[in-house]
Protein backbone atom coordinates (compact mmCIF):
# COMPACT_ATOMS: atom_id res chain seq x y z
CA UNK A 1 0.00 0.00 0.00
CA UNK A 2 1.03 3.44 -0.92
CA UNK A 3 2.55 5.90 1.89
CA UNK A 4 -0.60 8.32 2.94
CA UNK A 5 1.17 11.51 3.22
CA UNK A 6 4.14 13.74 1.25
CA UNK A 7 6.52 15.09 4.05
CA UNK A 8 8.57 18.40 3.87
CA UNK A 9 10.23 19.79 6.94
CA UNK A 10 9.75 20.07 10.82
CA UNK A 11 11.25 21.98 13.85
CA UNK A 12 11.49 18.70 16.51
CA UNK A 13 11.66 18.99 20.04
CA UNK A 14 13.25 16.23 21.95
CA UNK A 15 12.16 13.67 24.74
CA UNK A 16 13.14 16.78 27.00
CA UNK A 17 10.02 18.95 26.90
CA UNK A 18 8.59 16.64 29.15
CA UNK A 19 9.43 16.68 32.87
CA UNK A 20 12.00 13.83 33.95
CA UNK A 21 10.48 10.53 35.57
CA UNK A 22 6.76 11.48 33.85
CA UNK A 23 6.83 10.14 30.54
CA UNK A 24 4.32 10.39 29.07
CA UNK A 25 2.18 13.03 30.74
CA UNK A 26 2.34 14.76 27.36
CA UNK A 27 2.43 18.48 29.64
CA UNK A 28 5.48 20.81 28.57
CA UNK A 29 7.79 21.06 31.45
CA UNK A 30 7.49 24.61 33.06
CA UNK A 31 10.62 25.08 34.37
CA UNK A 32 12.43 24.78 30.26
CA UNK A 33 8.95 25.69 28.76
CA UNK A 34 7.54 28.76 30.61
CA UNK A 35 4.74 29.70 27.63
CA UNK A 36 4.72 26.74 25.20
CA UNK A 37 1.58 28.66 23.35
CA UNK A 38 3.61 31.81 23.41
CA UNK A 39 7.26 29.99 21.76
CA UNK A 40 5.07 27.74 19.35
CA UNK A 41 3.54 30.98 17.79
CA UNK A 42 6.54 32.70 17.47
CA UNK A 43 8.12 29.35 15.72
CA UNK A 44 5.44 29.30 13.03
CA UNK A 45 5.77 32.73 12.50
CA UNK A 46 8.55 31.98 11.11
CA UNK A 47 7.32 28.98 8.86
CA UNK A 48 8.36 26.32 10.81
CA UNK A 49 6.02 23.25 11.30
CA UNK A 50 6.37 21.90 15.27
CA UNK A 51 7.06 17.96 16.24
CA UNK A 52 7.11 16.91 19.43
CA UNK A 53 8.17 13.65 20.82
CA UNK A 54 5.95 11.11 22.19
CA UNK A 55 5.81 7.04 23.19
CA UNK A 56 3.08 4.71 24.36
CA UNK A 57 4.75 4.49 27.62
CA UNK A 58 3.06 5.90 30.97
CA UNK A 59 5.09 5.98 33.87
CA UNK A 60 3.64 5.31 37.39
CA UNK A 61 4.70 9.18 38.41
CA UNK A 62 2.47 10.68 35.67
CA UNK A 63 -0.92 11.91 36.42
CA UNK A 64 -1.87 9.84 33.58
CA UNK A 65 -1.26 6.41 34.99
CA UNK A 66 -3.92 6.73 37.93
CA UNK A 67 -6.24 7.81 35.24
CA UNK A 68 -5.71 5.05 32.86
CA UNK A 69 -5.33 2.31 35.51
CA UNK A 70 -8.67 2.94 36.70
CA UNK A 71 -10.14 2.66 33.28
CA UNK A 72 -8.42 -0.32 32.41
CA UNK A 73 -6.42 1.22 29.31
CA UNK A 74 -3.29 -0.38 29.75
CA UNK A 75 -1.44 -3.74 28.86
CA UNK A 76 -2.32 -6.59 31.82
CA UNK A 77 -0.09 -9.28 33.00
CA UNK A 78 -2.00 -12.85 33.53
CA UNK A 79 -2.72 -12.47 36.77
CA UNK A 80 -4.48 -9.48 35.72
CA UNK A 81 -2.04 -6.65 37.35
CA UNK A 82 -0.99 -3.88 35.00
CA UNK A 83 2.11 -4.94 33.11
CA UNK A 84 5.25 -2.60 34.41
CA UNK A 85 8.64 -2.33 33.77
CA UNK A 86 11.51 0.85 35.07
CA UNK A 87 13.92 0.50 31.60
CA UNK A 88 13.50 4.03 31.01
CA UNK A 89 10.87 5.56 33.51
CA UNK A 90 9.65 3.99 36.86
CA UNK A 91 6.74 1.90 36.66
CA UNK A 92 6.02 2.13 33.07
CA UNK A 93 2.62 0.93 31.94
CA UNK A 94 1.88 0.37 28.46
CA UNK A 95 -0.95 1.91 26.71
CA UNK A 96 -3.39 -0.76 24.93
CA UNK A 97 -3.80 -0.17 21.20
CA UNK A 98 -5.96 -3.22 21.06
CA UNK A 99 -8.65 -1.25 23.36
CA UNK A 100 -10.77 1.62 21.12
CA UNK A 101 -11.49 3.55 24.62
CA UNK A 102 -7.85 3.41 25.25
CA UNK A 103 -6.74 4.38 21.79
CA UNK A 104 -9.39 7.29 22.43
CA UNK A 105 -7.90 8.31 25.56
CA UNK A 106 -4.53 8.34 24.35
CA UNK A 107 -5.54 10.72 21.25
CA UNK A 108 -7.58 12.95 23.37
CA UNK A 109 -4.35 13.74 25.49
CA UNK A 110 -2.45 14.70 22.02
CA UNK A 111 -5.05 17.12 21.16
CA UNK A 112 -3.96 19.34 23.27
CA UNK A 113 -0.89 19.98 21.88
CA UNK A 114 -2.12 20.08 18.35
CA UNK A 115 -4.71 22.59 19.69
CA UNK A 116 -1.40 24.42 20.85
CA UNK A 117 -0.24 24.48 17.37
CA UNK A 118 1.85 21.59 17.74
CA UNK A 119 2.17 19.67 13.99
CA UNK A 120 2.87 16.38 14.29
CA UNK A 121 4.93 13.92 16.82
CA UNK A 122 7.71 11.68 16.56
CA UNK A 123 6.73 8.11 17.23
CA UNK A 124 9.48 6.85 19.33
CA UNK A 125 9.31 3.08 20.61
CA UNK A 126 6.45 0.22 20.04
CA UNK A 127 9.22 -2.25 19.33
CA UNK A 128 10.14 -3.30 22.79
CA UNK A 129 7.00 -5.49 23.36
CA UNK A 130 6.09 -7.82 25.65
CA UNK A 131 4.95 -11.24 24.59
CA UNK A 132 3.99 -12.07 28.77
CA UNK A 133 0.96 -10.16 28.68
CA UNK A 134 -3.25 -10.19 28.20
CA UNK A 135 -4.63 -7.90 25.40
CA UNK A 136 -7.84 -5.95 25.68
CA UNK A 137 -9.23 -8.22 22.38
CA UNK A 138 -7.53 -11.50 23.47
CA UNK A 139 -4.90 -10.95 20.45
CA UNK A 140 -1.80 -13.56 20.45
CA UNK A 141 1.19 -11.80 22.45
CA UNK A 142 3.68 -13.64 19.89
CA UNK A 143 1.90 -11.58 16.85
CA UNK A 144 0.78 -8.48 18.96
CA UNK A 145 4.81 -8.14 19.29
CA UNK A 146 5.20 -6.54 15.65
CA UNK A 147 1.90 -5.52 15.41
CA UNK A 148 1.83 -3.07 17.75
CA UNK A 149 3.78 -0.47 16.86
CA UNK A 150 1.27 -0.36 13.56
CA UNK A 151 -1.16 0.17 15.63
CA UNK A 152 0.36 2.89 17.82
CA UNK A 153 1.51 4.76 14.72
CA UNK A 154 -1.96 4.72 12.95
CA UNK A 155 -3.67 6.14 16.11
CA UNK A 156 -0.88 8.59 15.57
CA UNK A 157 -1.41 9.53 12.01
CA UNK A 158 -5.24 9.29 12.29
CA UNK A 159 -6.03 11.89 14.73
CA UNK A 160 -3.32 14.19 12.88
CA UNK A 161 -5.60 13.45 9.51
CA UNK A 162 -8.82 14.18 11.65
CA UNK A 163 -7.30 17.46 13.18
CA UNK A 164 -5.16 18.78 10.65
CA UNK A 165 -6.50 17.37 6.97
CA UNK A 166 -5.42 14.63 4.73
CA UNK A 167 -2.35 15.34 3.38
CA UNK A 168 -1.00 16.99 6.08
CA UNK A 169 -0.65 14.49 9.09
CA UNK A 170 2.82 13.58 9.12
CA UNK A 171 4.86 11.40 11.64
CA UNK A 172 8.43 10.91 12.72
CA UNK A 173 8.04 7.34 13.79
CA UNK A 174 11.04 4.46 14.45
CA UNK A 175 9.64 1.35 14.57
CA UNK A 176 7.27 -0.15 12.10
CA UNK A 177 5.54 -3.72 10.90
CA UNK A 178 4.34 -4.64 7.28
CA UNK A 179 1.50 -1.97 6.26
CA UNK A 180 3.62 0.61 8.60
CA UNK A 181 4.37 2.92 5.62
CA UNK A 182 0.96 4.06 5.30
CA UNK A 183 1.75 6.15 8.05
CA UNK A 184 5.09 8.22 7.50
CA UNK A 185 8.04 9.29 7.77
CA UNK A 186 10.62 6.52 9.51
CA UNK A 187 14.34 7.02 10.30
CA UNK A 188 16.47 4.08 11.47
CA UNK A 189 17.03 4.39 15.23
CA UNK A 190 20.13 5.20 17.62
CA UNK A 191 23.05 4.24 15.52
CA UNK A 192 26.57 5.10 16.53
CA UNK A 193 28.66 7.99 15.11
CA UNK A 194 31.24 6.15 13.07
CA UNK A 195 31.64 5.54 9.43
CA UNK A 196 30.74 1.93 9.55
CA UNK A 197 27.43 2.78 11.46
CA UNK A 198 26.77 5.35 8.06
CA UNK A 199 27.35 2.37 5.94
CA UNK A 200 25.08 0.00 8.30
CA UNK A 201 22.16 3.15 8.23
CA UNK A 202 22.34 3.02 4.13
CA UNK A 203 22.24 -0.48 3.93
CA UNK A 204 19.23 -1.02 6.44
CA UNK A 205 17.24 1.70 4.70
CA UNK A 206 17.79 -0.01 1.40
CA UNK A 207 16.28 -3.09 2.96
CA UNK A 208 13.26 -1.16 4.21
CA UNK A 209 12.87 0.71 1.04
CA UNK A 210 12.68 -2.62 -0.51
CA UNK A 211 10.05 -3.57 2.14
CA UNK A 212 7.44 -1.19 1.12
CA UNK A 213 8.22 2.21 2.57
CA UNK A 214 8.88 5.40 0.39
CA UNK A 215 10.39 7.79 3.12
CA UNK A 216 13.49 6.73 5.00
CA UNK A 217 16.16 8.36 6.87
CA UNK A 218 18.78 8.28 9.49
CA UNK A 219 20.21 10.66 12.16
CA UNK A 220 22.71 13.02 10.73
CA UNK A 221 26.27 12.60 12.65
CA UNK A 222 24.84 9.09 14.15
CA UNK A 223 22.89 9.11 17.52
CA UNK A 224 25.51 6.92 20.04
CA UNK A 225 28.44 8.88 21.10
CA UNK A 226 30.32 12.07 19.25
CA UNK A 227 31.13 11.99 15.68
CA UNK A 228 34.60 13.59 14.88
CA UNK A 229 34.33 16.17 12.11
CA UNK A 230 35.47 14.04 9.21
CA UNK A 231 32.17 11.42 9.89
CA UNK A 232 29.78 14.83 10.56
CA UNK A 233 30.84 16.30 7.48
CA UNK A 234 30.56 12.83 5.25
CA UNK A 235 26.93 12.17 6.81
CA UNK A 236 25.95 15.55 5.94
CA UNK A 237 25.94 15.08 2.47
CA UNK A 238 24.35 11.92 2.65
CA UNK A 239 21.98 13.01 5.76
CA UNK A 240 20.45 15.85 3.61
CA UNK A 241 20.03 13.85 0.12
CA UNK A 242 17.69 11.39 1.64
CA UNK A 243 14.20 11.47 1.68
CA UNK A 244 14.03 13.86 5.12
CA UNK A 245 16.82 14.78 7.04
CA UNK A 246 17.03 15.55 10.69
CA UNK A 247 20.36 16.61 12.81
CA UNK A 248 20.11 14.83 16.10
CA UNK A 249 22.22 13.11 18.46
CA UNK A 250 22.35 11.81 22.06
CA UNK A 251 25.44 12.72 24.26
CA UNK A 252 26.25 15.67 22.18
CA UNK A 253 24.94 18.34 19.72
CA UNK A 254 24.51 18.01 16.01
CA UNK A 255 24.82 21.51 15.04
CA UNK A 256 27.16 22.17 12.38
CA UNK A 257 28.91 25.23 14.12
CA UNK A 258 29.87 22.44 16.64
CA UNK A 259 32.41 20.44 14.18
CA UNK A 260 34.36 23.22 12.91
CA UNK A 261 33.78 26.21 9.81
CA UNK A 262 33.86 23.94 7.11
CA UNK A 263 30.53 21.59 8.96
CA UNK A 264 29.13 24.85 8.03
CA UNK A 265 29.58 25.18 5.30
CA UNK A 266 28.66 21.81 4.16
CA UNK A 267 25.64 21.86 5.96
CA UNK A 268 24.88 25.10 3.92
CA UNK A 269 26.18 23.90 0.75
CA UNK A 270 23.88 20.72 0.64
CA UNK A 271 20.77 22.62 2.44
CA UNK A 272 20.78 24.93 -0.43
CA UNK A 273 21.02 22.17 -2.75
CA UNK A 274 18.17 19.99 -1.74
CA UNK A 275 16.12 23.30 -2.00
CA UNK A 276 17.21 23.59 -5.39
CA UNK A 277 16.60 19.86 -6.03
CA UNK A 278 12.61 20.22 -4.33
CA UNK A 279 10.74 20.16 -7.47
CA UNK A 280 12.25 16.85 -8.47
CA UNK A 281 12.48 15.62 -5.13
CA UNK A 282 8.98 16.53 -4.23
CA UNK A 283 7.72 15.04 -7.44
CA UNK A 284 9.39 11.68 -6.41
CA UNK A 285 7.66 11.56 -3.16
CA UNK A 286 4.16 12.45 -5.33
CA UNK A 287 5.44 9.14 -6.57
CA UNK A 288 6.16 7.40 -3.64
CA UNK A 289 2.32 8.43 -2.19
CA UNK A 290 0.81 7.10 -4.93
CA UNK A 291 2.73 4.02 -6.30
CA UNK A 292 5.10 2.81 -3.23
CA UNK A 293 7.93 3.15 -5.32
CA UNK A 294 10.09 4.57 -2.90
CA UNK A 295 12.30 7.64 -2.72
CA UNK A 296 15.53 6.42 -2.02
CA UNK A 297 16.20 2.69 -4.23
CA UNK A 298 18.09 0.39 -4.26
CA UNK A 299 19.92 0.48 -7.71
CA UNK A 300 18.36 -2.92 -8.05
CA UNK A 301 14.75 -1.26 -8.47
CA UNK A 302 15.69 0.64 -11.84
CA UNK A 303 18.39 -1.84 -13.01
CA UNK A 304 17.04 -5.10 -12.47
CA UNK A 305 18.48 -7.12 -15.29
CA UNK A 306 22.00 -6.02 -14.32
CA UNK A 307 23.29 -8.74 -11.90
CA UNK A 308 25.96 -6.17 -10.28
CA UNK A 309 23.13 -3.75 -9.17
CA UNK A 310 21.34 -6.38 -7.14
CA UNK A 311 24.02 -6.15 -4.50
CA UNK A 312 25.19 -2.72 -4.47
CA UNK A 313 24.56 -1.52 -0.69
CA UNK A 314 27.12 1.63 -0.81
CA UNK A 315 24.85 3.64 -3.06
CA UNK A 316 21.44 4.33 -4.23
CA UNK A 317 19.17 6.29 -6.45
CA UNK A 318 17.27 9.10 -5.57
CA UNK A 319 14.45 9.26 -7.12
CA UNK A 320 14.67 7.42 -10.38
CA UNK A 321 17.80 9.88 -12.38
CA UNK A 322 20.24 10.68 -9.15
CA UNK A 323 22.64 8.49 -8.51
CA UNK A 324 24.00 8.99 -4.87
CA UNK A 325 27.51 7.02 -3.65
CA UNK A 326 28.14 8.49 0.20
CA UNK A 327 31.66 8.60 1.20
CA UNK A 328 32.11 6.23 4.03
CA UNK A 329 36.17 7.44 4.48
CA UNK A 330 37.96 10.14 6.25
CA UNK A 331 40.60 10.77 3.03
CA UNK A 332 37.42 11.02 0.44
CA UNK A 333 38.04 7.87 -1.37
CA UNK A 334 35.24 6.12 -2.74
CA UNK A 335 34.36 3.33 -5.09
CA UNK A 336 31.02 2.94 -7.02
CA UNK A 337 29.57 1.53 -9.49
CA UNK A 338 27.20 2.90 -12.37
CA UNK A 339 25.26 0.90 -14.43
CA UNK A 340 24.86 1.23 -17.75
CA UNK A 341 25.25 4.55 -19.73
CA UNK A 342 27.09 7.95 -19.55
CA UNK A 343 26.09 9.36 -16.15
CA UNK A 344 27.27 13.30 -15.49
CA UNK A 345 28.41 14.53 -11.97
CA UNK A 346 25.50 17.25 -10.85
CA UNK A 347 28.16 19.07 -9.04
CA UNK A 348 30.89 19.65 -11.68
CA UNK A 349 29.33 18.13 -14.90
CA UNK A 350 32.42 15.70 -15.45
CA UNK A 351 31.14 11.88 -17.02
CA UNK A 352 31.33 8.61 -16.45
CA UNK A 353 30.48 5.65 -18.20
CA UNK A 354 28.79 2.41 -17.22
CA UNK A 355 28.80 -0.54 -16.81
CA UNK A 356 31.56 -0.06 -14.47
CA UNK A 357 33.30 0.45 -11.32
CA UNK A 358 34.98 3.68 -10.65
CA UNK A 359 37.71 5.00 -7.62
CA UNK A 360 37.48 9.09 -7.01
CA UNK A 361 38.18 11.21 -4.09
CA UNK A 362 36.15 13.87 -2.92
CA UNK A 363 36.77 17.27 -0.52
CA UNK A 364 34.35 17.29 2.15
CA UNK A 365 32.10 19.45 -0.05
CA UNK A 366 31.53 16.81 -2.47
CA UNK A 367 30.27 13.27 -3.28
CA UNK A 368 29.36 11.48 -6.66
CA UNK A 369 25.97 12.54 -7.31
CA UNK A 370 25.12 11.38 -10.98
CA UNK A 371 22.39 12.14 -13.03
CA UNK A 372 21.41 9.64 -15.77
CA UNK A 373 21.96 10.25 -19.60
CA UNK A 374 18.75 11.46 -21.19
CA UNK A 375 17.13 12.71 -17.68
CA UNK A 376 16.21 16.35 -16.89
CA UNK A 377 15.88 17.67 -13.77
CA UNK A 378 13.83 19.99 -12.54
CA UNK A 379 15.56 22.44 -10.72
CA UNK A 380 13.68 25.22 -8.61
CA UNK A 381 15.37 28.58 -8.08
CA UNK A 382 14.68 29.51 -4.63
CA UNK A 383 17.81 28.05 -2.45
CA UNK A 384 16.41 29.30 0.82
CA UNK A 385 13.52 26.86 1.45
CA UNK A 386 12.24 23.93 0.46
CA UNK A 387 8.63 25.02 0.00
CA UNK A 388 8.92 28.01 -2.28
CA UNK A 389 7.76 28.56 -5.24
CA UNK A 390 8.78 26.21 -7.47
CA UNK A 391 7.39 27.47 -10.99
CA UNK A 392 9.22 30.56 -10.55
CA UNK A 393 12.27 30.74 -12.76
CA UNK A 394 12.27 26.99 -12.95
CA UNK A 395 15.37 25.72 -14.47
CA UNK A 396 14.80 22.44 -16.84
CA UNK A 397 18.24 20.94 -16.51
CA UNK A 398 18.94 18.41 -19.90
CA UNK A 399 21.70 15.83 -19.54
CA UNK A 400 22.73 14.87 -23.30
CA UNK A 401 26.13 13.87 -22.65
CA UNK A 402 28.25 12.70 -25.88
CA UNK A 403 26.34 9.86 -27.83
CA UNK A 404 23.06 10.73 -26.41
CA UNK A 405 20.71 9.76 -28.73
CA UNK A 406 16.94 11.69 -29.57
CA UNK A 407 14.80 11.20 -26.36
CA UNK A 408 11.21 12.54 -25.25
CA UNK A 409 10.62 12.99 -21.53
CA UNK A 410 8.01 14.40 -19.94
CA UNK A 411 8.57 16.41 -16.46
CA UNK A 412 5.84 17.53 -13.98
CA UNK A 413 6.38 19.82 -11.52
CA UNK A 414 3.92 18.96 -8.57
CA UNK A 415 2.08 21.72 -6.08
CA UNK A 416 2.43 21.24 -2.28
CA UNK A 417 -0.84 19.46 -2.39
CA UNK A 418 0.82 16.66 -4.88
CA UNK A 419 -1.26 18.26 -7.26
CA UNK A 420 0.39 18.80 -11.26
CA UNK A 421 1.16 22.14 -11.08
CA UNK A 422 2.67 22.31 -14.75
CA UNK A 423 3.63 19.79 -17.63
CA UNK A 424 7.03 20.27 -19.73
CA UNK A 425 7.66 17.91 -22.37
CA UNK A 426 10.91 17.77 -23.72
CA UNK A 427 12.05 16.49 -26.82
CA UNK A 428 15.66 16.54 -28.14
CA UNK A 429 15.79 14.93 -32.05
CA UNK A 430 19.08 16.05 -34.51
CA UNK A 431 20.78 17.50 -31.46
CA UNK A 432 18.42 19.79 -30.60
CA UNK A 433 16.34 20.14 -27.60
CA UNK A 434 12.41 21.54 -28.16
CA UNK A 435 10.05 21.97 -24.93
CA UNK A 436 6.57 22.32 -24.82
CA UNK A 437 4.54 23.62 -21.66
CA UNK A 438 0.84 24.10 -20.33
CA UNK A 439 2.12 27.15 -18.16
CA UNK A 440 3.14 30.66 -19.07
CA UNK A 441 5.33 30.42 -15.54
CA UNK A 442 8.76 31.35 -17.57
CA UNK A 443 11.63 28.71 -17.23
CA UNK A 444 15.01 28.17 -18.22
CA UNK A 445 16.74 25.44 -20.47
CA UNK A 446 20.41 24.32 -19.49
CA UNK A 447 21.16 21.51 -21.78
CA UNK A 448 24.39 19.69 -19.98
CA UNK A 449 27.08 17.86 -22.50
CA UNK A 450 27.62 17.66 -25.64
CA UNK A 451 25.25 17.73 -28.31
CA UNK A 452 25.00 15.29 -31.56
Amino acid sequence: MAERGIPLSVFHFDCFWMREYQWCDFEWDPAVFPDPEGMITRLKDKGLKICVWINPYIGQKSPLYEEGAEKGYFVQTPDGDIWQWDKWQAGMALVDFTNPEATSWFQAKLKVLLDQGVDGFKTDFGERIPTDVVWHDGSDPERMHNYYTHLYNKAVFELLENERGQGEAVLFARSAAAGGQQYPVHWGGDCWSSFEAMAESLRGGLSLSLSGFGFWSHDIGGFEGTPDPAVFKRWLAFGLLSSHSRLHGSSSYRVPWEFGDEAVDVARQFTRLKHRLMPYLYGVAVEAHRTGVPTMRPLLLEFPEDPTARTADRQYLLGPDVLVAPVFTDDGEVEYYVPEGTWTHLLTGDTVTGPAWHRETHGFDSLPLLVRQGAVLALGADESRPDGEWLDDLELRVFAPAGTGDFTRTVTVPDRTGAVAATYEVVREGGEVRVTTDTDRPYTVTVVGERD
